[in-house]
């Protein structure tokens, strides 16, 4: 019997492991580092905490079943599994990647992957022609943020797909904005999916966590060796406190959907908004697309304001919204790409993406819409 993604989110697809004898609803943290063997040769399962951990694993059962892949492998936290991720690939392997990625994700790039031989060629990644022509005979993987990380751009991963194929390189799609209950990028073609998990699949805002999620039991193999060998595991606690988000992601962003529409069409209206950028709205260049590959449109907003100044003075005047750089949480947060996410990217490339001094993101949470726009109203003002 197959499940609705609700029910997927609680339950997974198939039973947990039976590792635990008291019938406890809440799945228990196994907080140990290593496990006694029965006898020389002789292993329960599970030997030590770097490679395997019930409470872990238990949570990449839940994660392969809702982005419907073959396996998950979690980490201590977006970056780490990014990290990991990019340990696939060989000194002199090209990679195409989205030009307007999170700011984190081309510092790892920048600093330590071309620093190891590897070369990037940044694009338009909904602009198809652009990604057919940084193609080279080296590439290896196109990688792909839809929505992007601040502004918003959404790419039609079915298309690109076809182009990975075309060239045989690989596809790993970011899916941290909609998450595998608004969007399934490894049914539309991608080989690899990350997430953030410290974002919406935890979303409480209190702890850290990352995910590698593959079709292919070949690169998943490649995966777990490689955090078996770096050791940047997800830690029992943590597990447990995504487990547990995840429980309540379902009705969390449908929740976050609304009230992220609901503003938006409000931001439209201001005087001192230049420009919205969300794909649930119809002006959104990347609204087809978005409503061809996604079942919703997420709690992720970004406005342009009128001045610097106005930016600054919502930001210090803000009330019931924080201003803080994290997304994804029950509280509702603005962020200022320019001087916090994509501080480290250079400044020509932050302009030529639409990131400048007027640039504000905003995180949409789950407090009552009105109270919301309220407080950007007198922020505003």
């Amino acid at each position: 019997m197959s499940y609705g993604t609700d029910t997927v989110c609680i339950h997974g697809q198939g039973k947990r492991e039976d590792v635990d004898a008291t019938g406890a609803i809440s799945f228990p943290i196994y907080q140990t580092a290593a496990y006694a063997h029965p006898g020389v040769g002789q292993s329960t399962g599970y030997d030590y905490n770097r490679v395997q951990n019930p409470t872990r694993k238990e949570l990449e059962r839940i994660v392969t079943d809702l982005e419907h892949g073959a396996d998950t492998v979690a980490f201590a936290s977006g970056m780490a599994a990014i990290s990991a991720f990019m340990e696939l690939f060989q000194p002199g392997d090209h990679i195409v990647a989205t030009d307007d990625l999170y700011g984190g994700v081309i510092r790892q790039f920048r600093l330590v992957n071309e620093k190891n031989g590897m070369r990037f060629t940044y694009v338009d990644t909904a602009d198809l022609a652009a990604v057919e022509e940084a193609i080279q005979e080296n590439t290896r993987l196109i990688y792909v943020e839809t929505p992007t990380n601040p502004m918003m751009q959404i790419t039609d991963i079915r298309a690109v797909s076809k182009i990975a194929k075309k060239h045989r390189c690989l596809l790993a799609v970011d899916n941290t904005f909609l998450t595998p209950y608004f969007q399934n990028p490894l049914d539309l073609g991608a080989d690899v999916v990350l997430h953030s998990a410290t974002k919406y699949l935890e979303g409480h805002n209190d702890t850290l966590g990352g995910f590698l999620v593959t079709k292919s039991g070949e690169i998943a193999d490649k995966i777990r060796e490689m955090i078996k060998t770096t050791g940047a595991v997800l830690a029992p606690f943590d597990a447990w406190l995504i487990l547990r988000g995840i429980k309540t992601l379902g009705v969390r962003m449908e929740k976050h959907q609304e009230n992220a529409l609901t503003i938006a069409g409000w931001l439209e209206k201001q005087p001192k908004v230049k420009d919205v950028f969300y794909a649930g709205l119809e002006g959104h260049p990347g609204h087809g697309i978005a409503a061809g590959q996604c079942s919703g449109y997420g709690g992720m907003l970004t406005f342009h304001v009128d001045s610097q100044e106005t930016a600054h003075h919502i930001l210090q005047s803000l009330r019931l919204v924080q201003f803080a750089e994290s997304l994804g949480g029950t509280e509702s947060l603005m962020t200022y790409p320019f001087t916090q996410t994509h501080a480290d990217v250079p400044d020509e490339k932050r302009r030529a993406n639409g990131i400048d001094e007027t640039t504000l993101r905003m995180s949409v949470g789950l407090e009552n819409v009105e109270d919301l726009i309220e407080d950007l109203k007198q922020a505003m003002a």
